[in-house]
């Protein structure tokens, strides 16, 4: 229907000239919905070449074979073409310049190859052109000559690209032009633009009528009446695109295409916008995390555990959030270094020194995990126990030299306990350094009225007891509550018959401690022979992080129990599961690099084992041997 709808007319002149034979070519075919026009200038000097002729059948042909507007299609035509010239037999290479011009009755495309030409001409005027592929072309441009001196450039047949090139063959194609009505295109050959410059041209179909004949013959009779000396075959072809084909439906497919096109917009709007909001929504939390995690570091860093703990579990809630494996990992190491801290800090808190100095030790091993933020702050609080700790020891020994009757080495105990809370700004120390000291001197004071035989008596009863009393410290102290309840027992029975109901109370509640320390004692060595016993059990199942976890807490509780042959025993056991542990990951790694399906699976894994080697420790730490000597402390 295009074809039909649409009127094109074409007519054209083609002449040897001065030449014996004409070696232009020029042809056309009108199909249904496109038509092919081509013109061609054979370039061989030799009289029997017939490049022209060879060159435009192998176009038409390739257009008949495909016919196509795409700019891949009339490319095709073209090295169509210049394989065509380059497989011919003869005694030269055949080549020819050739343009070839593609239209489906409402748009056209061209292309061409070599110094033959098309304008296309709307209401007079010229809106397109091709441009010569010679070297007198581009040093005209370069010089900015004037377009006509081109037609007597030296250089103006020297080609770069070219029918029958072979490689590097280049033609040049050129957009979709919509025509108009009215339309005229100008193929012709070098015998036309090396004797009729383009002004010339220009005039001829700026006067055209509805009959291309008119134009060609006025150009032809224009061309000879110059009577140039020696004139080249000249070709001259128009196509008058009268009537250019009306796509009935085009209306309608506008109409579809604008409704596709919204409907596509709305949705690429839409998408786009929800993309919009998640990457706003994921960026601000990504920010978020950030800020939080930068406020946990510094709060760790200020020594403020519980706002570092507020923080940093609303940064690990976005880490899990955003799902990003590297702070999700980190916050986690510095939530655990947090609690372990906090943990630490209600012991010390509520005067559990050294609960609170298992604790903190525990906490450093954390730290090591946390980049080592808190290990100054860890550092201070031990040594502060640690004083702490010496203040009761003083104190405690300077009880038992008062209970021993040397008031003097007493008093110098008391004396130190206090210089050292005074100095610690251990409140609590110091207030009980003061009381002990009221007390001795006011024992004192009545160890030197009492001059009597039986203040003396006494005075020995009391050094007797005193000592009983200090070999069951002792005893206890050592861990032998068995032999301290005996010692508390006969100094009880001392201060009974002395009827020194305040000291006799006193050695009751250590008696009771003996026999609670007693106690605990063994349910610790039940426990931790459960423990050696499950964790053998384990590792004859094979289960080597279970049964490392089990003897890491074995020997815990033999080293709170002293018991020190067992927990090396233990070390030994735990040395050989490491290098099972180790063996079995080097098989992993090398089952891991034939298998890496399996990669991501096995790293999310890792972090299991590590948990598990932190549980140990916090087990090790909440049922240390802190209880038992804040007991003695107490009793």
């Amino acid at each position: 229907m295009r074809k039909q709808n649409s009127t094109f007319k074409t007519g054209f002149i083609s002449e040897a000239g001065s030449e014996l034979k004409n070696h232009d070519y020029f042809a056309f075919v009108e199909l249904e919905d496109y038509a092919c026009y081509v013109i061609a200038d054979g370039l061989n000097d030799m009289p029997d070449a017939d490049s022209a002729r060879l060159a435009t059948q192998a176009i038409i042909l390739a257009f008949q074979a495909s016919p196509s507007m795409r700019k891949r299609a009339i490319r095709s035509y073209l090295e169509a073409a210049d394989r065509a010239l380059g497989g011919a037999d003869g005694r030269e290479r055949l080549k020819a310049s050739a343009t070839v011009l593609v239209t489906d009755y409402v748009r056209l495309r061209y292309g061409y190859a070599g110094n033959t030409r098309l304008r296309l001409y709307r209401d007079g005027h010229v809106v397109e052109e091709t441009r010569d592929m010679s070297l007198g072309s581009d040093l005209t441009r370069e010089r900015e000559l004037p377009e006509d001196a081109l037609s007597r450039h030296e250089e103006r047949n020297n080609l770069f690209s070219y029918l029958g090139q072979g490689a590097g063959f280049a033609p040049a194609v050129s957009k979709r032009i919509r025509l108009n009505n009215g339309d005229i295109a100008a193929l012709y050959t070098r015998g036309i633009w090396e004797n009729l410059d383009s002004g010339e041209l220009d005039d001829v179909f700026s006067e055209a009528k509805d009959d291309p004949k008119e134009c060609l013959d006025l150009a032809e009779d224009l061309l000879l009446s110059k009577q140039p000396s020696r004139l080249e075959n000249y070709t001259l072809a128009a196509v008058f695109a009268d009537k250019v084909f009306q796509d009935p439906n085009r209306k309608r497919r506008i109409r579809k295409i604008a409704a596709v096109c919204v409907t596509a917009l709305t949705v690429a709007l839409t998408v786009g916008m929800v993309a919009w909001v998640f990457v706003s929504r994921r960026r601000k939390q990504t920010e978020e995390m950030q800020r939080r995690y930068a406020n946990t570091i510094e709060y760790i860093q200020d020594a403020n555990f519980i706002r570092a703990a507020e923080e940093c579990e609303k940064a690990l809630g976005l880490a899990e959030k955003l799902k990003l494996k590297k702070p999700l990992k980190e916050l986690s190491d510095y939530q655990k270094l947090i609690e372990a801290v906090n943990a630490a800090e209600d012991s010390f808190g509520g005067g559990k020194y050294e609960e609170a100095q298992a604790a903190y030790v525990t906490a450093k091993e954390r730290s090591r995990y946390a980049d080592r933020l808190a290990d100054a702050y860890i550092d201070r609080r031990l040594e502060a126990i640690t004083d702490y700790l010496s203040v009761f020891d003083y104190i405690q020994l300077g009880d038992t030299l008062a209970a021993q009757g040397d008031f003097a080495r007493a008093e110098e105990k008391y004396l130190q306990a206090k210089s050292l809370a005074t100095r610690t700004y251990f409140e609590e120390g110091r207030k009980d350094a003061l009381d002990c000291l009221d007390a001795l001197y006011e024992s004192r004071q009545k160890a030197e009225e009492a001059d009597t035989e039986q203040a003396k008596e006494k005075a020995v009863n009391e050094t007797g007891a005193a000592q009983l009393a200090a070999e069951g410290d002792k005893a206890f102290a050592e861990g032998d509550y068995g032999s301290a309840g005996a010692y508390y027992a006969m100094a009880l029975e001392k201060y009974l018959d002395m009827g020194d109901e305040a000291h006799a109370e006193l050695i009751r509640a250590r008696i009771a401690s003996s026999g609670q320390k007693s106690e605990e004692n063994e349910e610790k060595e039940r426990q931790a022979a459960e423990y050696e016993q499950a964790a053998k059990t384990q590792e004859a199942l094979g289960n080597e992080m279970e049964a490392k976890k089990q003897y890491l807490f074995a020997r815990n509780a033999y080293r709170e129990l002293k018991m020190d042959d067992k927990a090396a025993e233990i070390d030994g056991r735990l040395a050989l599961l490491e290098l099972e542990l180790e063996r079995k990951k080097e098989e992993e790694e090398k089952k891991e690099t034939g298998d890496r399906g399996e990669t991501e699976e096995d790293g999310m894994n890792g972090p299991g084992g590590d948990g598990g080697r932190g549980d140990a420790g916090d087990a090790g730490g909440s049922g240390g041997p802190a209880g038992g000597r804040k007991e003695d402390g107490e009793g």
